[in-house]
C-alpha cells in the first residue's frame, strides 16, 4: 500500500512539473550585430542573420533552458564587399564554404524576473572558448500573425577577437568586439 501511495505522489508531481520546451529561431527576426574601432577614427558593424538555432525554454526554471545556435561564416555582411572578402580572407577567417560559428549554452543563471547571463562555448575559427552573454527576455506569447507560442530574446557580449586566432592589425583594429544579438524563436511543432 505504501509504495501504491509512493507511486502516485510522485506521478502527482511528475505532472505537475513543467519541462523545457523546444523553440526554433525564426531566422527572418534573428540577428548578430558586431562592432569594433578602426584606427580610432570610425566604429564599424557587422551582422550574421537567417541562421539556425534552438532553444530549450522551461518558462518556469530559465536556469533549466538551453541554447545551441551556428551560423555559416560566410554569410557576415558588412555592408562593403571588399571587407567581406577581408574577413574571409587568409588574414582573418581563411574561410571555406560549410565553415560555421557556433554557441552552445553551459550554463543559465538567473539575475532578475527578465534577465539572466547565459555562459557557453562560442567556436570560431576553430576554436572554442567560454563567453558569457547578457541576455534579456523581451517578451512571451501567442505570436499574432502565427497564432503560436514565441519568444523574444536580446543579449550583449564582449570578446577578444584575437583569442579565435583573429587578431590581424590589433591593437590599431581593436581587438575588443562587441557583439549585440537580437532573436525571436518559435514554439517547435
Amino acid at each position: 500500500m505504501k509504495s501504491l501511495i509512493l507511486a502516485a505522489a510522485l506521478a502527482a508531481t511528475a505532472s505537475v512539473a513543467t519541462a523545457a520546451e523546444k523553440y526554433v529561431l525564426d531566422a527572418s527576426h534573428s540577428q548578430v550585430v558586431f562592432s569594433y574601432n578602426h584606427l580610432g577614427f570610425s566604429t564599424t558593424y557587422g551582422m550574421f542573420s537567417g541562421f539556425e538555432g534552438e532553444i530549450m525554454f522551461d518558462q518556469e526554471n530559465p536556469a533549466a533552458s538551453s541554447v545551441t545556435v551556428a551560423m555559416p561564416v560566410m554569410s557576415m555582411f558588412t555592408g562593403w564587399e571588399k571587407r567581406e572578402g577581408h574577413f574571409m580572407s587568409g588574414d582573418f577567417f581563411g574561410a571555406e564554404e560549410g565553415d560555421m560559428i557556433t554557441f552552445s549554452s553551459t550554463a543559465i543563471e538567473v539575475t532578475g524576473d527578465n534577465t539572466a547571463t547565459i555562459t557557453g562555448d562560442l567556436t570560431m575559427n576553430d576554436v572554442t572558448k567560454s563567453v558569457v552573454l547578457d541576455a534579456k527576455l523581451n517578451q512571451t506569447g501567442d505570436h499574432p500573425q502565427a497564432g503560436k507560442p514565441w519568444a523574444g530574446f536580446d543579449a550583449t557580449a564582449t570578446v577578444l577577437r584575437s583569442d579565435f586566432g583573429l587578431g590581424a592589425f590589433a591593437p590599431y583594429v581593436s581587438d575588443e568586439v562587441e557583439i549585440v544579438i537580437s532573436i525571436e524563436a518559435m514554439k517547435a511543432g
